[in-house]
């Protein structure tokens, strides 16, 4: 956005290429990526570092929507009115150099009319939406999208359903949770562009390498790098994942199950089926109930075992809280006592044969893990939602106990492929044996 000599450009109307006219006029020169974003019709979301240029350029985007395209709505909204306010006085001043005359009567804080009917707004998002409700619009855009509550995304979400609009979302990461995060994996809906502060021409290397030396690795990487922190953090990194997926099903394998149990009014109920021939281990079924009756649980459980028929010892069940009765249960029931183990996260596992040992939830996931890094677990790619629950799961290591937890926001569906996995090492999968 370096200033440029000025020219006598034509009229904005007139012209085949507006962005060139408004660049001509504002006297600016656009950063590539900001010609790109602004051009690019349809959702969108930015992932920018910090002062890199992505409101000026979300601005401009607004006016030239607006001042194109007569009898528009454009609502903008952030965590706080301050945020919504400032980006909505960055779209006056854009308007008022690209065309003044076209703006009607007085604009207010939080609201700017155009004379061809358009109109743009700004509002506070709080924390459930509520406040939003009854807009329609053409154009939703939503500033620093990643502290916004994702549960006023579920109520702005219909002002779009019949305008056919369209959502603009920027910010700086934060973490690999909720919706701006959701949106930057979905390339079927959302054009991502990822800039970070080292590219844009206004910041020098200097300040940059001041604030490495004053910042972690990690705060710098978010800040400047515009890298979602908990990607950093992630117990099962992206190409590890990747590396796992093969469509070749395994002939004639064993079989066994993993099944977490669902909590009241939290995640379902998971179960995740392996098949595995000596050391190699595929994930040919998962699975999810919302049922929270535990009858119907069990029946799921006899059900998915009369199709697959596990191995002995091959069913592992979540034998915590509300997964206690259900072993129970099942413990009794012929078609299944000798295949269910109950594995704990926190204590113990249990099986049939009334033996006891202490397991931890971490230790499944590392063994899960190193049969991972090592090509013995496979998957397919289609399948959308294993990959998205091992993406969720991080890890965080509090530095006076040094103790370590892993834990994801889809972590149900890992959770009930990790005990599959850990009945399948019990079978004498001697992972070490095959380094």
């Amino acid at each position: 956005m370096m200033k440029t000599e000025k020219s006598k450009p034509e009229n904005l109307w007139n012209t085949k290429k507006p962005l060139e006219f408004a660049e001509k006029k504002l006297g600016i020169t656009l950063d590539e990526w900001q010609k790109e974003y602004i051009n690019h019709e349809g959702n969108t979301v930015v992932r920018a570092g910090r002062q890199s240029g992505k409101s000026f350029a979300e601005s401009l985007r607004v006016a030239l929507f607006a001042l194109l395209n007569s009898k528009t709505s454009t609502l903008i909204i952030a965590s706080v009115d301050r945020q919504s306010i400032e980006l909505l006085e960055k779209v006056k001043a854009q308007i008022i150099g690209l065309a003044p005359s076209q703006i009607k009567g007085r604009p207010t804080f939080h609201k700017i009319e155009l004379r061809n009917g358009s109109v743009i707004r700004a509002e506070p998002a709080g924390q459930t939406g509520y406040g939003l409700r009854g807009f329609t619009v053409d154009k939703l855009v939503a500033d620093e999208a990643h502290y916004i509550p994702e549960a006023v995304f579920v109520a702005v979400q219909p002002m779009l359903a019949t305008t056919g609009g369209t959502i603009d979302l920027l910010s700086t990461p934060r973490g690999n949770v909720g919706f701006f995060y959701d949106c930057c994996q979905d390339k079927e809906t959302f054009y991502e562009i990822h800039i970070k502060s080292e590219d844009c021409p206004r910041i020098s290397e200097e300040f940059l390498k001041q604030h490495r030396k004053s910042m972690t690795k990690l705060e710098f990487a978010q800040e400047y790098e515009a890298i979602f922190l908990d990607a950093l953090m992630q117990f099962y990194p992206k190409k590890l994942i990747e590396s796992c997926f093969s469509e070749d099903r395994l002939p004639n394998p064993r079989k066994t199950l993993g099944v977490d149990f669902a909590g009241h009014g939290s995640d379902p109920n998971a179960f995740v089926s392996w098949e595995f021939v000596k050391k190699i281990a595929y994930i040919f079924d998962c699975q999810t109930t919302e049922d929270q009756e535990a009858w119907r649980t069990i029946q799921k459980i006899l059900s998915l075992n009369q199709k697959h028929n596990y191995i002995r010892k091959g069913i592992g069940v979540d034998s915590g809280g509300l997964g206690s009765p259900i072993l129970d249960f099942l413990l009794l029931e012929n078609a299944v006592k000798r295949k269910v183990v109950g594995l704990d996260n926190a204590t113990k596992d249990i099986d049939a044969d009334g033996k006891k040992k202490q397991l931890k939830g971490i230790e499944m996931h590392c063994w899960l893990k190193l049969g991972m890094e090592q090509g013995l677990v496979k998957f397919s790619k289609h399948n959308k939602e294993l990959i998205r629950a091992f993406t969720s799961i991080q890890y965080e290591e509090d530095k006076a106990s040094k103790r370590i937890t892993i834990h994801g926001r889809f972590d149900h569906l890992i959770e009930a492929a990790k005990r599959g996995y850990w009945c399948i090492k019990s079978k004498g999968l001697n992972i070490m044996a095959f380094c």
